[in-house]
């Protein structure tokens, strides 16, 4: 089942105003619901080969895989879908090869990049991250932050030194405690949703979320809720009219229909137990 025609899903990536070339990776796979942005880090165009890098593996690694698991199945272990495992799974070896290209060339010593990906299967939504990229969803006109920074700024806020407005105006916001391409060994922060129709979801590098606060980032949303093309564009605006001072990208999903999977693996267990 194509989900093309039930979740409606824009990118948008732009240089900004103040970088000489963008770093900042998006990319999508509209038929099965799948998202990617990555935001990369590291000298000369390292931040861009290792946030490309990522994008490519991710996309294809569900290309060749997707198609085989059990969709719906859980995993007993985790209590996550199958789906969301994969997700984990992708990135983790993204995180090994950006690594070890970075080991491979003195030029590319130390690149890096966050991640931020959802994908949409059976009603729900699964949201895997590392770094301070960030997803955020906006349901019946309440916005959301459904992810959290992996950074100084935030353990800094989580234990009380810094308030979340307060945070916005450090000098410390771009200091990331996690990324793929820095080591071998990464922790991927996941997050499953029930989705509704009218959700809109926003997964963004921080070249927005430093230059637009989050009540003016709800506003633009609320205002093109029925228009995430235009909603996308006003969002890239605000960032560049607030000083473009980095990359800036943004992908949006907006929820057009339901999309239940036929019978999921849960609903067949449970047809077990009644049995």
């Amino acid at each position: 089942m194509s989900l093309a025609s039930k979740i409606e899903i824009v990118k948008k990536t732009d240089t900004g105003l103040k970088r000489d070339h963008n770093e900042d990776s998006v990319g999508s796979e509209k038929a099965i619901g799948l998202a990617v942005l990555a935001d990369g880090m590291g000298g000369h165009n390292s931040g861009e080969i290792a946030s490309a890098m990522t994008i490519a593996h991710v996309l294809e690694r569900f290309k060749t895989t997707y198609k085989n698991i059990e969709h719906g199945g859980l995993d007993w272990d985790s209590g996550l879908t199958q789906e969301t495992i994969l997700l984990q799974e992708a990135i983790l070896e993204a995180n090994k090869e950006v690594y070890e290209a970075a080991q491979a060339s003195l030029a590319n010593r130390g690149m890096g990049t966050t991640v931020v990906a959802m994908l949409f299967l059976n009603n729900k939504v699964s949201i895997a991250h590392v770094g301070d990229s960030r997803a955020y969803r906006l349901r019946d006109g309440t916005f959301e932050l459904l992810t959290e920074d992996h950074s100084l700024l935030q353990e800094l806020v989580r234990k009380g030194f810094y308030t979340r407005e307060e945070a916005r105006q450090s000098d410390q916001k771009n200091v990331i405690t996690r990324a793929l391409g820095i080591d071998t060994r990464l922790t991927v922060d996941v997050v499953e949703e029930i989705t509704d129709v009218g959700d809109i979801y926003l997964v963004c590098s921080d070249g927005l979320t430093d230059m637009v606060s989050d009540d003016d980032i709800h506003r633009i949303l609320q205002e093109n809720e029925d228009d995430i093309e235009t909603a996308a564009d006003e969002l890239v605006l605000a960032a560049n009219e607030n000083g473009g001072k980095d990359n800036i990208s943004v992908i949006l999903a907006r929820v057009i229909t339901p999309f239940p999977l036929e019978e999921s693996f849960a609903e067949k267990m449970l047809g077990w137990f009644r049995n």
